[in-house]
């Protein structure tokens, strides 16, 4: 496989390098460890550097304003907001404007995306469900009001929302009667929606988010029966990105960490068994990144495969999950007592990897929708 980048891939990967490396996670207490450190915001100023830099346009059509690039650019800007624990919407916001171009109507993508390119328009997606496993779309229902054939009505609760509290819209997907899944773009605020506040295991803020009977106009709402499925596989290969990048850079940290740490007057990284299990990261690293392109390919082009981009995108997932837990692990082991030094870094970025973890299911979750693709697709 050739994933060789385009021009247009390098340069949002310098433009993203360029906007983050002012962020230092080392300098925010942890919410996880900290008495009254969740924070009720995402990071504003680095949004609106962001959209300054036209990183917030990078996926949008050119007629809207933005570069046109695709998931894979995306991916690739997620990887290095990982590397600084980045708090911004950027892959909630980012997708949701993909599937609004893709799949929206003309009047939809003509008030939605401009200002998503902008800055002035933040998404967030109810994509865990009620429990975090079973399907999202099954948590809300969709339907015509009574004697109408205009507008929709939601009802259901989607749990464990991310940015909810400061989000303009959220997009729900939803069934409908007849079993269809639909995604509704729901005005933060907008009558009989309510929030209640839930907490991570990274420690960030989240929201439980019920709809009780809420109104919804036609041009809010995504009909199209494969927008639902195409976002919601975008949102996990973004969060194999992610994952992929914390990784990265907590091996890079355990690498500095035991090239300095001495013990019976040698560096620490000179032991066999610190070098195996280094390595054995290593590997783990380099395989989350080519199953990631790969599924990001997939994704851009629909194209190749003898399995649905699904199953890329499951295999991609179950990388990540398995891969970034691995990563973690290692490297509190590997740092000793400064692994649980909240003065130190690292344990935010255990925490975020806990999170990335069970993010849009677990691996078991993804394996067993390998399993299901492979049978109804047999190979060979």
């Amino acid at each position: 496989m050739d994933f060789t980048f385009t021009e247009e891939h390098l340069a949002a990967v310098e433009a993203a390098k360029a906007v983050f490396s002012s962020v230092a996670p080392d300098a925010v207490p942890s919410p996880a460890m900290a008495a009254g450190a969740v924070a009720d915001e995402f990071d504003r100023p680095l949004w609106d550097r962001l959209a300054a830099s036209d990183l917030l346009s990078l996926v949008l059509p050119p007629e809207h304003g933005g570069a046109g690039l695709d998931p894979v650019a995306l991916c690739l800007v997620l990887r290095e907001s990982a590397k600084v624990l980045a708090r911004v919407p950027l892959l909630e916001t980012s997708a949701v404007a993909m599937a609004v171009a893709r799949y929206g109507s003309a009047e939809l993508r003509e008030v939605v995306l401009p200002r998503i390119g902008r800055g002035e328009l933040v998404f967030t997606v109810g994509a865990n469900g009620r429990t975090g496993h079973d399907p999202a779309e099954h948590a809300v229902t969709a339907r015509r009001p009574a004697g109408s054939t205009d507008g929709w009505v939601l009802d259901g609760v989607q749990t464990a929302v991310p940015w909810a509290q400061c989000a303009d819209r959220v997009a729900v997907p939803a069934h409908t009667e007849d079993g269809r899944a639909v995604l509704a773009l729901v005005p933060n605020g907008h009558d009989g929606v309510t929030l209640f506040d839930q907490v991570s295991t990274s420690g960030e803020l989240l929201a439980e988010v019920r709809f009780d009977t809420v109104r919804v106009d036609d041009r809010d709402l995504i009909d199209d029966e494969e927008a639902w499925e195409w976002l919601r596989g975008l949102l996990a290969t973004g969060t194999c990105a992610v994952a992929l990048g914390l990784g990265e850079r907590v091996l890079a940290m355990t690498a500095d960490y035991t090239g300095k740490r001495e013990q019976f007057g040698f560096p620490v990284a000179t032991f066999q068994a610190v070098a195996v299990h280094t390595a054995d990261r290593y590997i783990d690293l380099r395989a989350m990144e080519a199953t990631l392109w790969q599924a990001a390919w997939r994704i851009s082009t629909g194209a190749g495969g003898a399995l649905p981009p699904a199953g890329d995108i499951a295999v991609a997932k179950i990388w990540a999950s398995e891969g970034v837990r691995r990563v973690v692990q290692t490297a509190q082991h590997l740092h000793g007592g400064f692994g649980a030094d909240i003065e130190y870094p690292l344990h935010r970025y255990h925490a975020w990897a806990k999170q990335l973890e069970l993010s849009l299911g677990p691996a078991a979750a993804h394996e067993e929708a390998l399993g299901d693709l492979l049978a109804a697709h047999p190979l060979g």
